[in-house]
Parts: structure tokens; sequence; C-alpha cells
């Protein structure tokens, strides 16, 4: 409750003093009586004001509050690969006493870490070192459900943010954080990371931003994800003293208004002596990210060809690939993009998502802005694996490959080819392409696609070599040109 006090009572309040209730001699008991009795009374005299509503509760702060609205959008990840579950030291005794090894395979869970849900149509965020190397990824809610599977959308790489998709029952809808804007962090202010540290799910850790873009001295420092330990070369991560822990990588750093403000990534080694310095990617490169990702060239098994320009609005054309369905639907870089199919569009999830909906059944009609004229154009996505292929690879770099037990393996070699000058031969495996692990054929074909002609691509290769003994194998690199 406020008080609201009129002209007509301000003569008595007067008469007390500023630092507090001092009475003036002989008439302070009189004064008061007047505030209580007649000013509520009298028409005009002191109003009552309703005041703002507060919890009763004296715990349920800012930082209960924003918990409560960012813990169902947190979830629990665990992926699961194929591996070899024998003793490894059988292998070793075989290579010496000259066995026959049989390795036993079977899918075992790998890695744990956290995620956090952008969209409600199930779209979920995480790093890409929490589910590399995944066969299968499940996702569980902290509600209690069954995990659900997930599958991948696009990995960044070089932002080490990894976009899933959940498999789940058309329609179904999912609890989605909401993003801050780009630049509105406070150094100094609160901060809370949500995840699951070592497992233990729904944790919640609570601290200040420490640095807003943490470059300089740290980059020679030695950092740790949670499952990965490698340079801290990243210029703007954030920085805060919020308990940071593996499996809290990939789960949500949000303000005291439950907004994303950054991807938990890694902290510093305690090894070292660093003691609660945990760092994030900050939502300004997530968004990014999710742009790059999203662009078009990555929705889901159609070609559309354009990449969009991260964090701009609105949706604005940066790259079109020659050849490609937005080049043929006349497509220009800079062009403004307002709707699809006269529905406006604003985000990238969201023009994704109008994409797909059409996939290749129909032409999509585009609404564009370009030096300030609307154009209407119509464009029909393709299947991606109509045109990433083998056929194109062999264009490329002269060779043909296979996917033998999840490796890329070489399966054929043109004569007088870049493949063939640089020593390739059927049944070398691919092991990555400048640096980048190559899993499937989609995935080789389209960074083929994406270097220019006369390009030196570096390739990681396997060579297997039979002995008396068993299969050997060696690892090496050859450099090809694209033609």
């Amino acid at each position: 409750m406020q008080l609201r006090l009129n002209q007509s009572t301000m003569g008595c309040v007067s008469t007390f003093g500023m630092r507090g209730l001092r009475f003036v001699r002989g008439g302070g008991w009189l004064c008061l009586f007047l505030l209580g009795i007649v000013g509520m009374a009298a028409e005009g005299a002191a109003e009552i004001v309703p005041g703002p509503a507060r919890d009763s509760d004296i715990r349920r702060d800012a930082t209960v509050i924003a918990v409560e609205k960012v813990l169902p959008a947190v979830v629990n990840i665990e992926a699961t690969a194929v591996r070899d579950v024998n003793d490894p030291d059988l292998r070793t005794m075989s290579d010496w006493f000259g066995w026959r090894y049989e390795p036993q395979y079977a899918e075992v869970p790998f890695s744990r870490g956290s995620g956090v849900v952008i969209d409600e149509e199930g779209y979920v965020l995480t790093n890409v070192h929490v589910i590399r190397d995944a066969r299968r990824i499940f996702v569980k809610f902290n509600d209690g459900s069954e995990p659900i599977e997930a599958e991948r959308v696009e990995l960044s790489q070089r932002a080490d943010v990894a976009l899933l998709k959940l498999k789940a029952p058309s329609g179904r809808r999912f609890k989605a954080i909401h993003f801050a804007k780009d630049d509105d962090l406070l150094l100094g202010e609160t901060v809370i990371a949500l995840g699951n540290p070592f497992g233990l799910s729904s944790s919640v850790s609570k601290g200040i931003l420490s640095s807003k873009a943490r470059r300089g001295p740290a980059r020679s420092a030695r950092e740790k994800g949670a499952d990965s330990q490698r340079q801290l070369d990243n210029d703007d991560w954030l920085q805060t003293d919020a308990a940071i822990n593996p499996g809290n990588s990939g789960g949500p750093l949000v303000n005291l208004r439950g907004d994303l403000i950054g991807i938990n990534v890694a902290v510093l080694r305690p090894d070292i002596g660093a003691q609660g310095i945990g760092f994030a990617i900050p939502i300004k490169r997530v968004q990014e990210a999710l742009a790059e990702m999203l662009s078009g060239e990555a929705v889901r098994g159609y070609w559309f060809g354009a990449k969009l320009k991260p964090g701009v609005r609105p949706l604005t054309v940066q790259t079109v690939q020659p050849g490609s369905p937005a080049a043929q639907a006349g497509m220009h870089r800079d062009d403004l993009l307002l709707a699809v199919n006269g529905n406006p569009v604003d985000g990238i999830i969201e023009f994704n998502r109008a994409l797909v909906a059409v996939g290749n059944r129909h032409d999509v009609a585009l609404t564009v802005r370009r030096a300030g004229e609307k154009h209407e154009l119509s464009l029909r996505l393709v299947e991606e694996s109509s045109f990433f292929n083998n056929d194109l690879i062999n264009s490329r770099l002269g060779f043909t490959v296979k996917t033998v037990g999840g490796t890329l393996v070489v399966s054929g070699v043109e004569p007088a080819s870049p493949a063939a000058q640089a020593g390739l031969r059927s049944g070398i495996g691919l092991a990555s392409v400048d640096g980048v692990a190559m899993s499937d054929l989609l995935q080789l074909a389209k960074y083929v696609y994406s270097k220019p002609k006369g390009a030196a691509i570096e390739t990681g290769v396997i060579v297997y070599e039979r002995t008396v003994f068993g299969v050997r194998q060696y690892e090496g690199s050859v450099t090809l040109k694209a033609r």
C-alpha cells in the first residue's frame, strides 16, 4: 500500500522533523491523530493507492524467478557411438603375439552435455564438441519425461555451435528460451549458468559477468571444454565466475530477465591455478552462427543456394551460389527478403521453416526489395543429393567415395585426375578435408563445391595395409587442386 498525501494534511506533516518522526512541543499527538483520523476521512485527504503486487515468499527473488522461467527450455544431451568394447590390452597383445584381433562393437554412451530449446518446434542449441562423432543423440527435459531422439540440422565448427531438431510428433510444441539483444550486456551484472554438470540434471550456478569480450592474454591460456582441450582462440567469449563444469557445455548463460546471453562452452583448468573462470559464446556470435547455418544452404534435404547476412534485419542476401536454385530464380546479393508465399518473415528459423514446408513439390514465391523496389521471384528447391553427389566430387577432384563402417573410403579414381596425381587409390580412407572431419558423401560434396577452381585442398587420409599379423593403418595427408 502507498499513502498519497494532499495539501490538507501536509500542514500537520510539516511539524515533524526531516530526520524522522520528531514531534513538536505540545502538538505532536494532536497532529498524529489528525493524520490518522481526520486526514483519512476528509474529502480529498489521504488516499490509499494500490502498490505493485509482491510475492509473499521472500525467497522468490529475481534469480529464482529467472530460473523458473528458463529451466523448462534447458535439456540434458547424451550421445552414443559405436566403439570397440574389448579390453584395449587385447589389441596390444594381438600385435605382440600375432593373434588375429576380433573387435567387439557395441553402441555405448560417450558424451553428456547440455542444450537449450530456441524454438517451440523443437530446435535445440548445444556445442559441437558435445555431439561430435555421435551416432545417435538423445535429449532429455527436466520434467522427468522420456528422452527424445534428435537429429543434426547443421554444425558451425568455427563457433562450436550445433543446431539439433527433436524427432517429436507433428504439432508438439516446446518451451523456448528468449534471446537477449546482441549487445545488451552489463559488466558486473548477475548471470546464471544452467545445465547438467557431470550428468547432474537441473543444476544452477550464479555469478557475475566478468568480461564482455575476453581477449588478449587469455589467448595463450589453456582451456577445457566438456569433452575437449584446445586453445582459447575466440576473441570475444563472455567470462563469468558462475560455476561451469564438464557437462555444462551447451547450456544457457542467462541474465536476471531470463534472456539468453550466451552458450556455456569452457572453463580454465584448475591445475594451472584458475579459479572461477568460465566462458560462454556470446549471443551475438550464436545469432551469427544460426544465420549462417539456416541461411538456406542448410535447408534440410534441399538446396537453396544463398547465404543471408548474419544478425541483420530484414533478412539480407549475402551471397548467391552460381547455378543454384536461388541464382536461377534471379536472386541478387543485397536483396532484402520480405516474404515467402506472401507471408512476412523476419527470423532465420522462420524463413527456414517456410521453405521446408514447401520443399521441392511447388515453386516458392519470394518477395524481395532491391534498390528500393519490390520484386517477386519464383524459386524451386531441389534435392541436395541430386546435385551434391559423387558426380560432383569426380568432376572437381577426380575420385568417388563410398561409406564403409562410418568412414568415407575412395571407391574409384579417374586416370590423370588431381586425385590420381596426388596418389589416391581405391581403398584409402578419407578422415578430413582442410582439417574438417568428413563423415558422409553429402558433406564432402558440399565442401568441394564451395572451393574455387585451382584451390588447394588438403585431405587427411587413412591407408590400410594387410600384413601377416592382420590389417594395419597409417595416417597421412595429400593435397589436391580443384579443377
